[in-house]
């Protein structure tokens, strides 16, 4: 058997798996395919700052090209996996080329969800955002004074507005339940996040679905909604979530469900074979979940390549993620699964607030906006596990660290 270990995946999970095993001293030979033409790059920044025209995509890179042959890492670019054998323990790339392992990492992300061509999502001016291609195409079509239609009022709609109005673009935005966020955040959240977008002249349609886009010529160039309406649109930016990339590894008979089914170690059904990062149905608390995060696939790639190391630590998920809109960061430690309470704590500046999430009289998540006090304490509280008072978070004049002693 081969001792090589080959790398499904160009993304943060990929990077943090190889790079950990060279920190770790792993002198295996290891292989990294990607389907991208570039080296592995930071993907949050993309729809912010490198959309904005703010950053350049050298600055992106979470290694120069230069690192990979210097650290011993075969870096395949522009080229994908189509099979695996797991009974001769082989991955066949697109071109025929055989790659043997001794173990193997599926690190192959997610993709957005796209509308279907009898909605017109096959016109031309129609965009999703997750890569660096996305975000090239959807840049030059940013032009100021154009009138955008985005679908999906999740974080990537709401960072889309944003970038959108920054370059001058006239928004509508629409969701199709009765509020935006809904899935991932409390009403109080939303309210203040609906009340930015307003002040900065984004056209928020709630309870509204889209019937149809329209095409002149095979472009986009109009919308009819679903209570009738008809808007004029230049563009379309759909936002509507992603799903795992798991078809290589349900097809290779691993187990799966919304995502490859992995322990905390991160390996899946087949104990030659690992997963990491978002295509991956990871244990959390008393149940499995997917996290679309930087911070887990950076964490679970890290705690693979012990296991692969031969010095296996269970991963045991501390989620935090963050959205930036406009002058507005949002800052979440913790996952809001299932919540019964909530309690808005006002913050120490105009704007200021944070949200935080009790469930059966636990805390188990905060969102702070442009409060990094309350950011930062609710996160050591969920590492310590605490539960903090509530009329020391309902005072606005108490001092938090009061929460930590």
């Amino acid at each position: 058997m081969s001792d090589n270990i080959v790398i499904i995946g160009g993304g943060q999970a990929a990077f943090a798996l190889s790079a950990k095993l060279r920190a770790l001293k792993d002198e295996r030979p290891i292989t990294l395919v990607s389907a991208e033409a570039v080296p592995p790059y930071q993907r949050p920044p993309l729809s912010k700052k490198y959309l904005l025209g703010e950053m350049e995509f050298s600055r992106l890179l979470l290694r120069p090209e230069a690192w990979y042959h210097e650290n011993g890492v075969d870096l395949r670019l522009a080229t994908f996996a189509e099979e695996i054998d797991r009974a001769a323990c082989t991955v066949r790339l697109q071109d025929g080329t055989l790659l043997s392992y001794g173990t193997l990492v599926l690190a192959t992300g997610a993709t957005p969800r796209t509308l279907p061509a009898a909605l017109g999502g096959d016109l031309a001016g129609v965009h999703v955002m997750r890569d660096k291609r996305d975000a090239d195409h959807l840049s030059g079509a940013l032009l100021s004074g154009r009138r955008v239609l985005i679908i999906g009022g999740g974080y990537i709609g709401l960072e889309a507005a944003a970038v959108a109005r920054h370059r001058g673009l006239e928004v509508t935005l629409i969701e199709m339940v009765d509020r935006i966020l809904k899935r991932v955040a409390a009403p109080e959240t939303a309210d203040i996040l609906r009340g930015v977008h307003a002040r900065h002249g984004v056209t928020i349609r709630e309870s509204t679905g889209l019937a149809r886009l329209i095409g002149r010529d095979g472009h986009v160039c109009g919308a009819e909604l679903s209570d009738g309406s008809m808007l004029d649109v230049d563009l379309v930016i759909v936002g509507i979530g992603v799903t795992a990339n798991d078809q290589l590894a349900k097809a290779a008979g691993l187990d799966v469900a919304n995502g490859v089914i992995v322990d905390a170690y991160g390996r899946t059904s087949d104990p030659a074979i690992y997963a990491v990062g978002d295509c991956t149905e990871l244990p959390y608390g008393e149940g499995r979940v997917r996290l679309e995060s930087v911070q887990n696939a950076v964490d679970q790639a890290e705690s693979a390549a012990l296991a692969i190391r031969g010095e296996p630590v269970a991963y045991v998920p501390r989620p935090w993620f963050w959205s930036d809109q406009y002058d507005v960061k949002l800052q979440i430690a913790g996952l809001n699964q299932g919540y019964d309470e909530t309690l808005v704590r006002p913050g120490a500046r105009d704007g200021a607030a944070s949200v935080w999430y009790f469930r059966a009289g636990r805390f188990i998540a905060v969102d702070a906006v442009n409060d990094a006090k309350a950011y930062v304490t609710g996160k050591k509280l969920l590492d310590l596990g605490r539960t903090p008072e509530r009329a020391i978070l309902a005072d606005p004049a108490a001092d938090l660290k009061v929460l930590l002693a």
